[in-house]
């Protein structure tokens, strides 16, 4: 349902008054491309991989090993962190297959949700009592 012109009037002056009050804020938000969030997100979390190296290093230098082991930490969490951003950012993620994909002839569809492990071994079973 479209906004009346009164609605639209209030509209526009409360994201005027947005942009006056924190221009930078107002800026972040208007970026239509999700992308540019993850890649800058991506460089931080280059820039924490290359702290924790320097902190790894100055432990094992300084041979404080909880500041080595906390370099290690910061690494790895700055690689999961990059690595989570990136998935996302290529849309490995977050996409779901399409619902128009073909499978190929002689293969069952995959179920998303396949149950627990006795749960498809009594499946199994049954199938192989149904078959006879």
């Amino acid at each position: 349902m479209p906004l009346s012109e009164h609605e639209q009037r209030l509209l526009d002056q409360i994201e005027q008054a947005l942009y006056a009050e924190d221009p930078k804020w107002a800026n972040t938000v208007r970026i239509s491309d999700p992308r540019s969030h993850y890649k800058r997100r991506l460089v931080k979390a280059s820039i924490g991989f290359a702290l924790g190296v320097v902190i790894m290093m100055v432990g094992v230098v300084m041979s404080l090993i909880w500041l080595g082991v906390g370099g290690f930490v910061v690494m790895l969490a700055a690689c999961l962190w990059g690595l989570s951003s990136w998935k996302r950012m290529n849309g490995f993620g977050d996409a779901a297959p399409a619902s128009g994909t073909a499978v190929p002839p002689g293969k069952p569809a995959r179920r998303g949700n396949r149950g627990t492990f006795m749960e498809r071994m009594e499946e199994r079973w049954r199938r192989r009592h149904d078959e006879r």
